[in-house]
């Protein structure tokens, strides 16, 4: 039995992370050194977009080993990659007796020492985070927020923090994303709950729906004695859930959000123009510069947040809308969800833009795409797609051959596989997925590695298209196949300099 130890004062406590480049592993560094905390860490060399947060806090990941590991850390936190059985910090930890804990733990330890409200959904959490997070900063409410990827408007960071952390100051919000695979959010204490969407994801976890369904089923149940359930009523899956945690917490409140919920939080569509998307929810008027209907309804949800947490503190939400309208304004994305990362022309001198999106379920990726025709309605979108895990591949084969309808051309990659599936035992591939996908779109390749995609996606945009505002070349998925939207680029960048 490990020992425990989560002090509600951080300041001059040495915490030492394991596998600290990690996306949420990097947040909660931000936030315990936000709350005071002397923080070391190991990962492995590879260089990961969160050295960047990294080296802004001063901090420098070691190698693993024994060494990194003195009498003096009073607490080590670690990534759920890594055990005390193999990796030689943790080994070490353990035979001095300091105190550990997973990454979930200690966000969940994080949870009860404020008023913390949980960020969930298969989909569309990091970005309702980051738009929570935007809004709050415009608010006269003490708050940490951390979000699942680097916001642009937190300063390019995983989390906003708008307040001191003492802890002899008074009653704080926490809001954080939390995750649903392997019941991680199950360790979270929240006070509020957002979810975005339910339907069946990690079927290596949840081989039905029914059991991914449950899971958050009980973890709505984890609210308080009428705690808020901020649902969105568009998602099937989403209003089927709370229905059924209602029936087994009558006392939970039920907020819904969307075009088909009434009052505060409904959501009425307006036009799409200009890089904007112009939309009403409720009364209030608003503008989001981020593509989607699927963001509009996030947009509601952090709306909805917002106005419930001013409720909780005793002020009239309705004061406050100029605020609230201002942070979805200011919202401008997050890493890998719609993010532009380059510009550039071919040889006709058509402009083409770059983006890079993590959407991995036929569900985002038709949503993000449909949301990307509406945006750029006068550009040509080629899509280079890379699946995440062999399990999730096979048993939503026919979605994700269906989800490129708003795609001109499709580039499908090998599969992007866990380490903890048999990619031998199972019987789809990369191959299988094109070959499937060509039967819903006339337009489709099978490029396994990243070279090929790269030249077969250069090809086609030094093509002289009939779109007259050029291309959107849009690398989509979990896995790495971001590295062919930035080879394409650099490509395109040396052929301007020709």
């Amino acid at each position: 039995m490990e020992k425990t130890f989560f002090p509600r004062d951080f300041h001059g406590v040495h915490v030492h992370f394991v596998g600290i480049k990690g996306t949420g592993m990097a947040a909660l560094v931000e936030l315990l050194f936000a709350r005071g905390a002397v923080i070391t860490g190991s990962d492995v060399t590879e260089r990961f977009y969160t050295d960047e947060i990294l080296e802004r806090l001063g901090i420098e990941p070691l190698p693993f080993g024994k060494q990194n590991i003195t009498e003096k850390i009073q607490l080590v936190i670690y990534s759920s990659a890594y055990s005390p059985e193999k990796n030689p910090d943790l080994a070490e930890a353990r035979l001095l007796g300091i105190p550990m804990m997973l990454y979930s733990e200690a966000l969940g330890a994080l949870s009860r020492n404020s008023y913390s409200c949980g960020i969930c959904g298969v989909h569309g959490k990091t970005t309702t985070t980051g738009l929570v997070g935007t809004i709050m900063k415009n608010l006269d409410l003490p708050s940490q927020v951390l979000a699942g990827s680097i916001i642009a408007s937190f300063g390019n960071s995983c989390t906003m923090t708008t307040c001191s952390f003492s802890a002899s100051e008074g009653q704080k919000y926490f809001i954080a994303e939390t995750c649903e695979y392997q019941r991680h959010f199950m360790s979270f204490s929240p006070r509020k709950i957002i979810l975005t969407s339910v339907e069946s994801d990690h079927q290596d976890f949840y081989p039905t729906f029914s059991d991914i369904q449950n899971a958050f089923v009980d973890y709505i149940c984890l609210l308080p004695q009428n705690g808020d359930l901020i649902f969105c009523a568009d998602d099937k899956g989403a209003f089927e859930t709370a229905l059924i945690a209602s029936k087994r917490r009558s006392d939970i409140n039920l907020i819904p959000y969307g075009e088909n919920a009434q009052g505060n939080f409904g959501v009425s569509f307006g036009s799409v123009s200009g890089g904007k998307q112009h939309f009403i929810i409720g009364d209030t008027e608003c503008v989001l510069h981020v593509p989607g209907r699927h963001n509009v309804l996030n947009a509601a949800a952090a709306f909805a947040l917002a106005y419930r947490l001013l409720n909780e503190a005793g002020k009239n939400p309705r004061d406050f809308r100029e605020q609230i309208k201002k942070g979805i304004e200011e919202f401008s994305g997050g890493k890998r969800r719609s993010e532009v990362t380059g510009r550039a022309k071919n040889k006709f001198g058509q402009d083409i833009i770059f983006i890079d999106d993590y959407g991995h379920h036929p569900t985002a990726i038709k949503t993000t795409l449909d949301g990307f025709r509406q945006f750029y309605k006068n550009h040509k979108i080629i899509v280079d797609f890379m699946s995440h895990t062999y399990t999730r591949t096979a048993a939503l084969l026919d979605e994700f051959a269906d989800s490129f309808g708003s795609a001109d051309f499709v580039i499908i990659n090998k599969i992007y596989g866990s380490a903890r599936e048999q990619p031998g035992t199972l019987s789809v591939t990369g191959k299988i997925l094109a070959e499937r996908t060509a039967e819903y779109h006339p337009h489709v390749v099978y490029a396994a590695e990243f070279q090929e995609a790269c030249e077969i996606a250069a090809e086609e945009l030094n093509k002289k298209t009939e779109f007259p505002d050029g291309y959107v070349f849009v690398t989509m998925g979990a896995g790495d196949n971001f590295k062919v939207g930035q080879m394409v680029l650099e490509k395109f960048k040396q052929q301007d300099k020709l």
